[in-house]
C-alpha cells in the first residue's frame, strides 16, 4: 500500500491537473493588454531599431495567429493552389507579416493603449476594445482586438479592428486585386510578397 502522504500527494496533483484549464485560462482582455504592455516596454526601452524589430518580432510570433490569418486574407484561392504552393505561401506570408507589423509599430516611441471591455461573440471568438491614447502629433484612436479563443489557454490575436478598419479584411482585397489582375496566377502575389521582404 501506499505511505498515506505519498495518496495524498498524488491525489493532489490529479486534481490539480484535471483543474488545469481553468488554472490556466486567460481572459482575452488581460491577454490584450499584457500584450500591449509587453510591446511598449520595447518601444521605450533603450533599444536600436533593428533590435526593437527582432523584439516586436518575437512578441507577434508569440501572441498573433499568423497562419490563420495568411489563411484568411488567400481567402477562396487557398482551394485552388496546391500542397507545395499553400507552404510557399505560409512561410511568405509570415516573413511579409512580421517586416510588415515590426517595422511600422518600431516608429512609436510609446503607445499608451488602455483595454476598456470585451465582448464574447461565440464560444471561438471575443472582441476586446481598446484606446490609443491622442498626442500632440496624433488622435485618440480606437483599436479592436478580434482574439481567437477556442483554446482559453493560449488566446490569439485573429485580426485588428482600427477606427472600424478590419486590416485582415483589407490585406485580404488587396491580395485578391493582386492575383485577379494577373488573370488569377498565385505566383504574382508571391512575386508581390518577395519584393515587400526585400
Amino acid at each position: 500500500m501506499f505511505p498515506k502522504k505519498i495518496f495524498t500527494l498524488l491525489t493532489f496533483l490529479i486534481i490539480s491537473f484535471s483543474n488545469i484549464s481553468n488554472v490556466y485560462s486567460i481572459e482575452p482582455d488581460i491577454f490584450v493588454q499584457s500584450t500591449v504592455n509587453r510591446a511598449a516596454k520595447t518601444l521605450s526601452g533603450n533599444f536600436s531599431k533593428n533590435e526593437r524589430i527582432e523584439k516586436l518580432k518575437e512578441i507577434a510570433k508569440d501572441t498573433v495567429d499568423i497562419n490563420g490569418i495568411g489563411f484568411y486574407t488567400l481567402g477562396a484561392y487557398r482551394k485552388t493552389i496546391n500542397d507545395t504552393q499553400l507552404e510557399k505561401y505560409k512561410i511568405l506570408f509570415e516573413q511579409y507579416f512580421l517586416k510588415s507589423f515590426s517595422s511600422r509599430l518600431a516608429e512609436y516611441s510609446n503607445p499608451e493603449i488602455e483595454v476598456i471591455s470585451k465582448k464574447k461573440l461565440n464560444e471561438n471568438y471575443t472582441m476586446v476594445y481598446s484606446i490609443l491614447a491622442g498626442t500632440d502629433q496624433r488622435p485618440e484612436v480606437k483599436i479592436n482586438w478580434r482574439i481567437y479563443t477556442k483554446n482559453p489557454n493560449i488566446p490569439v490575436i485573429r485580426d485588428l479592428v482600427i477606427e472600424g478598419l478590419s486590416l485582415a479584411r483589407t490585406q485580404k482585397e488587396e491580395f485578391s486585386s493582386i492575383i485577379e489582375s494577373n488573370d488569377g496566377d498565385i505566383e504574382a502575389l508571391f512575386a508581390t510578397l518577395r519584393d515587400f521582404i526585400k
